[in-house]
This record gives structure tokens, C-alpha cells and sequence, in this order.
């Protein structure tokens, strides 16, 4: 009983999911995103991406088993805030990108019958120009006061 203890205590960082992510010079830290209503059409995800290298890189786009997903950006624009599609985000050489809630994220479309539920997970693949392409999960988290209270007097 006690080599089993010992065994399993050794492999559980093995057994749980790692949630940042290596590939090459770019760590990815905590593929997350927020639970949507039942009714929700589209979803948020979240991450941030730290660039190890002396060159930039560029996250060229994200797949995942929705009908579309697309790079997004929050603006402003005479006190409107709007969403602007992105074909690229820059990582610069040395530095830390952070995708949030009313900046860049990754839309997740089309989640039809298919609502964010907090406690749940999805794959999504992120491409990169130059580290190449990186299969992460995305968990799915419940919203916090914190992230709800966000003033929407300006929209």
C-alpha cells in the first residue's frame, strides 16, 4: 500500500493537466474563458503568452471545433466600445502579451446548443508564424463578480 501511495503521489503531475503550455521560446499561461448564458451565439477566450526569443512571433490565428474562430481586439471609438477583428497579434521578442476581458481575445462563434459551462473544457489549436502550432485547453471558468462588474455606461 505504501509503493502505491509513493507511485501515485509520484505521477500526479503527470495525471493532472497542465494548464501553461512550452513551445519552444513562447509559454502560454491559462487558456480560459468565461461561462455563457444558454442562449450565447459566441464565447471569449483568454491567455497570456510570454516570448522567451529575440525575435518576435506572431499568433497568426486559433482553430477549435466551432464554425468560426477569429482574433478580436475591444476599441473605442467616440466612447463606443466595438470589437475589431485582428489577422494577427504581435508577441514581441523579450515581452508578455496578455489576452483579457475589453482587449484581445479569441472569439469562439456558432456555439449553437453548445453554451460555455463553468467546470468544462475544449481544445483549441493557437499558430504561431515562427514557433509553429500548439494544442491547448481551454477551461471554462464561472464569472466572477469582479468580471462582471464592468461599466457598460459607455457602449
Amino acid at each position: 500500500m505504501r509503493y502505491l501511495l509513493i507511485s501515485l503521489i509520484a505521477l500526479w503531475p503527470a495525471m493532472v493537466p497542465a494548464h501553461d503550455y512550452r513551445l519552444g521560446d513562447l509559454v502560454i499561461f491559462h487558456p480560459m474563458a468565461l461561462e455563457t448564458s444558454p442562449s450565447a451565439q459566441a464565447g471569449a477566450g483568454y491567455f497570456s503568452i510570454t516570448n522567451n526569443s529575440e525575435r518576435d512571433d506572431y499568433l497568426m490565428a486559433v482553430t477549435a471545433d466551432f464554425p468560426q474562430v477569429t482574433l478580436h481586439e475591444t476599441v473605442m471609438k467616440d466612447d463606443i466600445a466595438a470589437m475589431a477583428r485582428r489577422d494577427r497579434i504581435t508577441i514581441p521578442a523579450g515581452q508578455t502579451v496578455t489576452l483579457e476581458p475589453g482587449g484581445m481575445h479569441v472569439m469562439f462563434m456558432g456555439l449553437r446548443d453548445r453554451p460555455f459551462v463553468a467546470g468544462n473544457v475544449f481544445e483549441a489549436t493557437l499558430k504561431f508564424a515562427n514557433a509553429g502550432d500548439i494544442t491547448v485547453i481551454f477551461k471554462i471558468e464561472e464569472r466572477s463578480e469582479a468580471a462582471t462588474d464592468i461599466d457598460h455606461s459607455g457602449h
